[in-house]
């Protein structure tokens, strides 16, 4: 029997209007929005709804707003009566995959997605980083080329193995700027710096990594009462010990979402919901799998006909 795997957005998929559609038609959206509201003492709701794309694209906004918006969106499904059986998370989706698994509560989630964002930034001082998309090349050329990149005060490393034709290399500017040239000496791809403003996924992500720490530390986190798989080790995580490990590691960890994607194929899943803004996922798995059945849920319709997929 085939199953169905939720998957949770990260950065890059946050636009204005995200989430108002839900918002204004189920109550249960408004509530996660307004308890949002109430827990940041700002209007995260406003941000999503009327947010500039300057506003939106800050670290310290844009995760507990993607955050906020699958969250609701999960919600509607759940009361809809869609449970899946595997939810992952593609690096801060991980939060919201683990919200709907019950292993953190929201309230817990948003706050520390906060932090997230906040510490992430701080990490690295601005124009000191970045990152970029490899397309069209290989993983091991990839390496390669970012092994050759780096020295003793210059790092580069693969961030996100995205799909078998994307990849994801950050670092310190000047090693991630050296290994794009080489990429394109080499005619092995294409390589496009990323408009982010610190390198995640990174060693540089190490004082974001040890600020963080302390903060799960001392958060509560349940044992999952979905299935979840980490893309830090890409297993099954059956404890709230090993959720929080994970997350701890998740910072400067790459995100193997090919690998996570393969797991759960292997699995048994065939049908996959990105539950949040935007389709970013959705094309990446297309990428690993044209066969499987692929949605997106974000407002009254995607939701209504994710939700009819059940009989």
């Amino acid at each position: 029997m085939s199953k169905t795997a939720f998957v949770f957005p990260g950065q890059a998929s946050q636009y204005s209007g995200m989430g108002l559609d839900l918002y204004k038609n189920f109550q249960v959206a408004k509530q996660t929005f307004e308890e949002a509201d109430d827990v940041l003492n700002f209007s995260i709701s406003k941000l999503c709804f009327e947010g500039s794309e300057s506003d939106l694209q800050l670290t310290v906004n844009t995760q507990p707003a993607i955050l906020v918006v699958s969250v609701a969106t999960y919600r509607v499904l759940f009361e809809l009566g869609f449970k899946p059986e595997y939810v992952v998370g593609h690096s801060l989706g991980e939060y919201s995959a683990l919200v709907a698994a019950e292993s953190i509560s929201f309230v817990d989630a948003v706050c520390l997605v906060r932090k997230r964002g906040q510490y992430m930034q701080e990490a690295v001082a601005v124009g000191k980083g970045a990152m970029a998309a490899v397309i069209g090349s290989t993983t091991q050329l990839v390496a390669e080329i970012c092994q050759q990149s780096s020295n003793e005060d210059s790092l580069c490393v693969i961030a996100n193995f995205n799909s078998p034709t994307q990849i994801v290399i950050a670092g310190h500017r000047e090693a991630v700027e050296q290994a794009v040239a080489e990429i394109k000496a080499r005619k092995a791809g294409r390589a496009i710096l990323l408009p982010v403003s610190a390198p995640f996924h990174s060693p540089l992500m190490n004082p974001a990594q040890e600020a963080l720490k302390r903060d799960l530390e001392i958060t509560t986190f349940k044992d999952p009462s979905i299935s979840f798989i980490s893309s830090v080790d890409v297993k099954l995580l059956e404890t709230g010990s090993q959720v929080r490990d994970s997350l701890i590691r998740q910072l400067c960890a790459p995100v193997r979402w090919t690998e996570l994607i393969q797991l759960l194929i292997a699995e048994r899943v065939e049908r996959f919901i990105e539950v949040g803004p935007k389709n970013v996922l959705s094309g990446l798995i297309k990428q690993i799998d044209k066969s499987l059945s692929i949605f997106n849920a974000e407002n009254s319709d995607s939701v209504k006909t994710v939700a009819g997929l059940q009989s």
